[in-house]
């Protein structure tokens, strides 16, 4: 029986000869593999998709970055140009989500649409508009009921205060108050110090969200690989990325990470066992040179693609008597922290204690993403922050 899903009235379906004339695709290019939404044909079949792009043409609230709206046909002359690599690719291509009226309606249709395809177990990939359509894509949660650990690599934090409107300066504040919250975790990833007050620092302390430095995360890229990993949904916001790079965008800065570990990153979520929505914000053509971030942009797509293709199936996939199980006793913290390693993998995972009244709640979060050097922090009598971060907030 078919399951295939149909939104053709928020969709402005691609404009195919605009964006690559009469270019001839090879039969393992994107191009021909992709099913494109285009003007004069029929909704695509979904049916035994993995993947959905989506356009999203809002940037109303994008401060400072207006033209944003315009990424993502952008991005398609640059992505149906790129091969597939050993794997077969099975990904739909529904067009561009109209702007609304208001944004409002917008946001409705982007949750709408993203929630619909998570409960087909289809990955959104959301490309155009401002920041804080990652507000709509956590509100797509809701139709899962699930709890929901976001990533947000951003030089920012974007939390903005609670009297403000949704905007991509915001829109973390908007999550945070949300109700029912759906919250278990927020991660930051890059931030840069001197755009963000200390007071916001410790406000992210207190809450127990975990933020990271981008000189941190340049310094050892390698451990950012498990923050990724229990992400549910990861927002990329491109200013992220410095000038040099990646150009597109009103308010670049000289700093940020360079485009090949921002490719890294992306190659990151993709392989996460959990993630199941990345959206790329924050692009502006209007800034762009010679293409250069667009094409970026698509190699994002490319490597969060190959990361899927090389999933593992580890948790929560693989029951975790399968993996090699460690345990460490803290003496000063008498506490006892069971450590797992995976032999397809051979990636690392924490236990995390739970109140059993919570079970059913937090089961998929008791199992924290760590690393060797965690194991060998807890071997030498120290508690790693990963394990006393996620057992504050289970408690």
């Amino acid at each position: 029986m078919s399951t295939n899903l149909q939104f053709p009235e928020f969709f402005e379906p691609v404009k195919w000869n605009a964006i690559n004339g009469n270019y001839n695709f090879l039969s393992t290019q994107f191009g021909s593999l992709i099913r494109v939404y285009k003007e004069g044909d029929e909704w695509p079949d979904l049916d035994g998709m993995q993947f959905a792009l989506i356009g999203v043409m809002e940037d109303r609230r994008a401060v400072n970055n207006n033209g944003c709206a315009l990424a993502p046909d952008h991005v398609r002359g640059w992505l149906y140009k790129l091969f597939q690599s050993n794997w077969e690719l099975r990904c739909a291509d529904l067009g561009n989500i109209r702007a609304g009226n208001q944004p409002g309606d917008t946001d409705f249709a982007l949750k709408t649409v993203i929630g619909s395809l998570l409960r087909k177990n289809i990955i959104p990939i959301i490309i155009g508009g401002g920041n804080e359509l990652a507000y709509a894509q956590y509100l797509a949660y809701e139709a899962i009921e699930q709890t929901v650990n976001l990533v947000s690599i951003d030089p920012e934090f974007d939390l903005g205060s609670a009297d403000d409107e949704l905007q991509n300066k915001s829109w973390l504040s908007k999550i945070i108050l949300h109700q029912p919250n759906m919250l278990f975790n927020f991660s930051n990833i890059g931030y840069q110090t001197y755009f963000v007050e200390q007071s916001t620092v410790d406000l992210m302390a207190k809450l127990n969200f975990d933020v990271h430095r981008l000189g941190q995360c340049r310094a050892k890229l390698e451990d950012i690989e498990p923050i990724i990993r229990n992400a549910d949904m990861v927002a990329f916001d491109m200013s992220s990325i410095r000038r040099s790079e990646s150009p597109a965008h009103e308010q670049a800065g000289p700093n940020g990470f360079t485009g090949d570990e921002a490719c890294r990153l992306a190659r990151y979520a993709g392989i996460s066992d959990k993630c199941s929505s990345f959206g790329i914000y924050e692009m502006n053509p209007a800034y762009d040179q010679s293409g250069q971030t667009a094409h970026l942009v698509a190699q994002m797509v490319w490597c969060f693609l190959e990361g899927y293709y090389n999933r593992k199936k580890d948790y929560p996939f693989t029951d975790i008597s399968e993996y090699t199980k460690y345990r460490v006793f803290l003496k000063d913290h008498k506490h006892e922290i069971v450590f797992y390693k995976s032999s397809k993998s051979d990636r690392w995972w924490m236990e995390v204690p739970y109140p059993p009244n919570q079970r059913l709640k937090f089961e998929r979060h008791a199992l924290v993403p760590c690393t060797y050097s965690d194991y060998q922090l807890a071997c030498e009598e120290e508690m790693p922050d990963r394990w006393w971060q996620t057992f504050q907030k289970l408690f």
